[in-house]
């Protein structure tokens, strides 16, 4: 093919046979699945898990929807929607995805998103919009948001997520079609949940009957999803126009891990998604849980320790063995064997998973970046296993370590004049300016914030344990933290 041919469906046969390719006749499928929010999460995501069902399902095929930005649409429809995944491992490899069959643009063809919501063959309707994206306040919807306020006021031209969802329902309801499952695949604890009573707020709002129907015949379930997906360059593009022998508009790429656990619970049909890989469980908070304590919480130990050792990325730090080994062993005798796992899932095998996940040598994940946000994460991330392993009398000063490390990084930052990116920063950078270096007085101060240690800093144990492990870190220096990793390593292993 000459430079400058696009991937479309006429040039699809002439691509390389070393690049993968959808094992189905595209053209045969039928639209199942109206997805809101057609980004790269979803491309790289959802929609790979559909190409992968559609030679023997074929009426699960996808109308992506974006709600804001045209560019989707003007990227992918030139080609048919189809595009390129690079999936990011030691061999990395390139797969054509044809599960997107339809792409549309909300604000400039609402209507036709509207008619293909009130399909009957349309039996799930999935949303990546991000958390903003569903204009919530607290647990409910925020009635004041803009976009709300309009399709409220206009519920069959709406703007919203919550608006659109409604608004194919409200025609069903009106028409007497079965509902569609509605799915959040949006990184959002109790995702389902929240959406359900956004949108059942909303259709109250509009008519109490309608609101009955919903609340009686439409399943939300919740769900999780994890992949690395990141941000589409100018390497990529130049990438995939020289193994595939044509230009694509859009390639994205993520990581070869990927994970997809949905809640069984759907009330027209679904795609045979465990045939794919999906897990279905009924304890997506559990799988929630263990993301966020084992892989987020290895994350932050390694930006924050990482940090003060003059370490840049998430892969240079698992290159270094005193850090890789102290994270290792905290995931594995720590945190793991504080926290309820969801049944079905091995701990063992998740941390390898995640250990080799941070191997990856064609992911550069900077710790700086990771270290955002410290005072909003670590409750969740750290915090939260910490207190489980109090309750249980368990012994916390290694999961101290990582909490004592962020305090040394806001204190050198402070010093350095570094703001923080953090919404506590103005907070945190006058107190880390304040420390003196004395444990049991910097570990005080910090202690004060309730929005981060409320209830733990009452704990003696926790605050002991605390002060201990700021101390061991003295001057936070990389040779000192490194040998402070290798003294905790042994004493787990030697515990």
């Amino acid at each position: 093919m000459q430079h400058g041919t696009r991937l479309s469906m006429h040039t699809l046969a002439s691509v390389p046979a070393s690049v993968a390719r959808p094992s189905y006749d595209i053209e045969g499928t039928r639209i199942g699945i109206v997805h809101l929010g057609a980004g790269a999460f979803h491309r790289a995501h959802q929609a790979v898990y559909m190409d992968d069902l559609l030679a023997q399902h074929p009426d699960w095929a996808i109308c992506g929807v974006s709600l804001h930005s045209r560019d989707v649409r003007d990227a992918l429809g030139p080609q048919d929607g189809l595009y390129t995944l690079a999936l990011l491992g030691e061999q990395s490899r390139l797969r054509v995805v044809g599960s997107i069959r339809e792409l549309l643009w909300a604000r400039e063809e609402s209507a036709a998103v509207l008619a293909r919501l009130a399909q009957p063959g349309v039996r799930l309707v999935t949303l990546t919009v991000t958390e903003k994206g569903y204009c919530l306040a607290g647990d409910g919807l925020d009635l004041a948001h803009p976009d709300i306020v309009h399709d409220l006021a206009m519920p069959d031209a709406p703007h919203s997520a919550i608006g659109y969802v409604a608004a194919g329902l409200y025609q069903r309801w009106r028409q007497g079609i079965a509902p569609y499952t509605v799915l959040s695949c949006d990184n959002l604890a109790a995702n389902g949940h929240r959406l359900r009573r956004a949108v059942l707020q909303f259709a109250e709002l509009r008519d109490t009957a309608f609101a009955a129907w919903i609340e009686a015949r439409v399943a939300f379930p919740c769900s999780m999803v994890d992949s690395i997906t990141p941000a589409t360059d100018d390497a990529l593009r130049e990438r995939v126009r020289h193994e595939l022998g044509c230009d694509d508009a859009w390639p994205i790429q993520r990581e070869e891990y990927t994970q997809w656990v949905v809640e069984d619970r759907f009330c027209n049909d679904r795609p045979p998604l465990e045939q794919a890989g999906v897990t279905l469980s009924q304890d997506i908070a559990g799988y929630d849980r263990a993301k966020l304590r084992l892989l987020n919480g290895a994350h932050s130990t390694l930006a924050y320790l990482g940090s003060l050792m003059d370490i840049d990325s998430v892969g240079d730090a698992m290159r270094n063995e005193a850090l890789s080994g102290f994270v290792a062993l905290l995931m594995r005798e720590r945190i793991a064997t504080a926290i309820a796992l969801p049944e079905g899932l091995g701990a063992s095998t998740y941390i390898d998973a995640v250990l080799h996940r941070f191997r990856n040598p064609s992911i550069r994940h900077r710790l700086s970046q990771i270290a955002w946000d410290g005072s909003q994460k670590l409750p969740v991330r750290l915090l939260s296993t910490i207190g489980e392993a109090l309750a249980q009398g368990k012994d916390v000063e290694a999961l101290c370590l990582p909490i004592a490390a962020w305090m040394h990084f806001v204190r050198r930052q402070a010093l350095r004049g570094v703001a923080l990116v953090d919404p506590m920063n103005d907070v945190l950078s006058a107190l880390g300016r304040a420390c003196t270096g004395e444990a049991a007085k910097d570990v005080s101060a910090f202690l004060v914030l309730a929005a981060i240690f409320a209830p733990l800093s009452a704990d003696e144990r926790f605050v002991a344990s605390l002060t201990h492990a700021y101390a061991s870190l003295g001057d936070a220096s990389p040779g000192q933290v490194s040998r402070v990793l290798l003294a905790a390593s042994a004493a787990i292993r030697g515990a």
